[in-house]
């Protein structure tokens, strides 16, 4: 269980980064977007990885207060 949480601030890092990706290239993976498109795309991308990994990180701090 701990372990899953680790791995979603990892997997939250990787949204950010595909964020950065998408707003510095005007692309997503292969598909090249538009500048308010690619601008859009990679706020929302690096607003969920934030979430991820801020969620994750209060799990981690209340399972700690737990035992």
């Amino acid at each position: 269980d701990m372990l899953f949480r680790y791995l979603s601030i990892l997997v939250g890092l990787c949204y950010i980064l595909v964020g950065i990706f998408t707003i510095l290239y005007k692309a997503f993976i292969v598909i090249p977007l538009e500048q308010v498109t690619s601008y859009l795309l990679g706020a929302v991308l690096c607003g969920y990885g934030i979430f991820r990994i801020g969620r994750a990180i209060y799990q981690i701090k209340k399972s700690k207060l737990d035992e």
